[in-house]
């Protein structure tokens, strides 16, 4: 007859199994977002992800990067979802096998903020005229300089106003959206920001909204599942469920319940 198990020796493998369970559980539900920083500075994750949470039990952790990086991120197949807002490198993501299909999920806009002052007259609702004219002036102007969606719109809007010399108050800090306004406001320089960022922003000091309304400034988000064809441990299932639950009326219905003092910041166009 074999001798019993001691009861220490019984608790340490209980606990152990314990923990396996756990950690099985644990990682079952539990998925990895490559996403931008407008949409973790903006607050919209934060009141978004946990009724995604009570819908399906999924956790999501979230890794806020520049688009470019987010992308390049999960093409090493270090998240199971992209969120960002850059759509042709989406699609080229999806064209060269890294993603399943690229939905539309909700837009905003994006805005030139600069000092109250204004001394390069920058302010109007054409933002091809204000950096224009910010360049011309020699204004400072602060570029996130990280390859984010935002990075990206602003260089085609220089390149749409036909300016390259940006001038000599152009500097690039490297950086995500949040810091970049807090750059821009300690130096009273210009800076492009998603709206939903700057007004999620506590750091205005003498900073406003100077360039708005104009038509090229539109900013669409998208969302994509990482295929698992590229990379096997890829947590397809639950990913998609994300995917799904964004674009969902649900979802979307969440998406415009998001406010700042009223104003809605992001407005849903999923197909």
């Amino acid at each position: 007859m074999k001798p019993l198990l001691s009861t220490a020796r019984r608790s340490l493998i209980l606990a152990a199994m314990g923990l396996a369970v756990a950690s099985s559980v644990q990682g079952a539900q539990t998925i990895t977002m490559a996403s931008t920083t407008s949409t973790q500075a903006s607050g919209l994750l934060d009141f978004m992800l946990p009724e995604f949470k009570k819908d399906t039990g999924i956790q999501v952790k979230v890794i806020a990067v520049g688009t470019g990086q987010a992308i390049d991120m999960a093409k090493r197949g270090d998240a199971d979802v992209l969120f960002v807002h850059d759509k042709k490198p989406e699609e080229q993501f999806v064209a060269d096998g890294f993603g399943l299909a690229r939905r539309d999920v909700m837009y905003n806009d994006f805005v030139l903020i600069g000092p109250k002052a204004d001394p390069a007259k920058a302010k109007g609702d054409n933002i091809n005229k204000g950096l224009a004219a910010v360049a011309k002036a020699n204004a400072a102007f602060i570029s996130r300089g990280d390859k984010s969606g935002t990075h990206a719109a602003e260089l085609r809007y220089w390149e749409a106003a036909g300016v390259t010399e940006k001038g000599k108050g152009y500097a690039e800090c490297g950086c995500g959206m949040g810091p970049a306004l807090n750059t821009a406001s300690a130096k009273s320089a210009y800076v492009l920001s998603d709206r939903a960022t700057w007004a999620n922003f506590k750091n205005r000091g003498e900073q406003a909204i100077l360039v708005e309304g104009d038509k090229a400034l539109f900013n669409q988000y998208g969302v994509i599942v990482v295929n698992p064809a590229k990379h096997p441990h890829v947590k397809k299932d639950d990913a998609q469920k994300f995917a799904d639950w964004v674009v969902s009326k649900r979802g979307q219905a969440v998406i415009a319940a998001y406010k700042i003092g009223g104003e809605q910041l992001f407005f849903g166009n999923a197909q």
